[in-house]
């Protein structure tokens, strides 16, 4: 924008061409002089970014304006982010204030399956506890629920993609408690260090011609304990390609690591460095395989289900699985009609959420 308005204002009308820089590293920077790009190339970029001031200058100076003579000639700021995005946060306020949690209860049966007691949970909302207890009082003397329905099916989990600045921001206020400012703050010191790419952006791909270069990137992190064992890529290993597509790169791509690696960080710089680098190790991994499976019982002429979950395959998800191990959890094989015995029957009380 800066550039464009001056030309403009100069009206100067000769050829122009743009340096792009996705990252501050010297390799990154002579290629960007090598691969110099018609401005006319960026004419969207540049008409955005003018709508965008217009919009500022039209409700911000107009709307804010206007509001303060509406308001007895006090200072009140209105904006074209800052105010809808208010809006949205006082809306849920008071959808948060003005809740209330409704009370109401359900059925458990728990039965024996391989020596193992298990929880069945009966899908009906009794709203009044007289009633859950009563439908249980008339199931009490049952003694075995039969299997009616047991269905198995595989589910797969591709990679997450790459990180951009908001998801970044949401995922640091998650885990670290930072606010949006203090991530993007520290991102562009790791910018500015040459250890990330260019963090200010929204875009979560890579171009297709970029994922030769990720087994190279990727293996610079072998020397971290974090990520030690994932970083080999032995040559001839196939990287997910689902974060590369030039359709979706219309600017900046997605922000990852640069051959640069770090020394000694501030915690909050290397914390974010590790967040890029472990993005990037499951968005290049391979899919996440599960079997599930749905089972339906019956007792006393009353329905009870649950489902049950365990990884095949762990994936992309075992970048932050601390133990390198497959989950492992009980994962009973079912037949149709098969008799179990019924161990207990109990009301829980559970609340409504918003």
């Amino acid at each position: 924008m800066v550039a464009r308005n001056l030309y403009d204002y100069l009206g100067f009308k000769g050829k122009t061409e743009r340096l792009w820089l996705s990252s501050l590293t010297d390799k990154a920077i002579r290629e960007a002089f090598l691969d110099l790009r018609p401005d006319s190339l960026y004419e969207g970029l540049y008409l955005a970014g003018r709508a965008r001031r217009e919009a500022d200058r039209i409700i911000g100076y107009n709307a804010s304006l206007a509001l303060g003579m509406a308001a007895g000639k006090k200072n009140h700021s209105l904006g074209r982010v800052q105010t809808p995005v208010l809006a949205l946060v006082s809306r849920r306020y008071l959808e948060n204030r003005d809740f209330n949690a409704v009370p109401y209860y359900r059925l458990e049966l728990s039965v024996l399956k391989d020596g193992k007691e298990l929880v069945f949970t009966c899908p009906e909302k009794y709203m009044q506890q007289q009633e859950a207890v009563a439908a249980r009082n008339r199931i009490a003397a049952s003694r075995v629920a039969t299997v009616i329905q047991a269905e198995r099916k595989e589910t797969v989990e591709e990679p997450p993609l790459l990180h951009d600045l908001a998801s970044l921001q949401k995922e640091a206020n998650l885990r670290m408690g930072l606010t949006a400012g203090q991530t993007a703050s520290a991102l562009q010191r790791l910018y500015e260090g040459g250890y990330i790419s260019y963090p200010r952006t929204s875009c979560r791909y890579i171009r297709q011609d970029m994922p030769e270069d990720m087994p190279v990137l990727l293996s610079l992190l072998k020397d971290d304990p974090c990520f030690a064992r994932h970083a080999e890529t032995p040559e001839g290993r196939a990287l997910s390609a689902r974060a590369a597509d030039d359709g979706k790169v219309t600017g900046h791509h997605a922000i990852i690591i640069t051959e640069n690696i770090p020394g000694k960080l501030p915690l909050d710089e290397q914390n974010l460095y590790r967040m890029v680098a472990g993005r990037m190790l499951e968005a290049f991994s391979g899919d996440c395989t599960k079997e599930e499976a749905d089972v339906r019982i019956e007792c006393g002429g009353i329905l009870f289900e649950a489902g049950y979950r365990r990884t095949v395959h762990a994936g992309w998800k075992n970048v932050h699985d601390g133990t390198g191990k497959e989950e492992d959890t009980m994962f009973p094989s079912w037949e149709q009609d098969e008799v179990l015995p019924v161990t207990d029957i109990s009301v829980r009380s559970v609340e409504t959420c918003l």
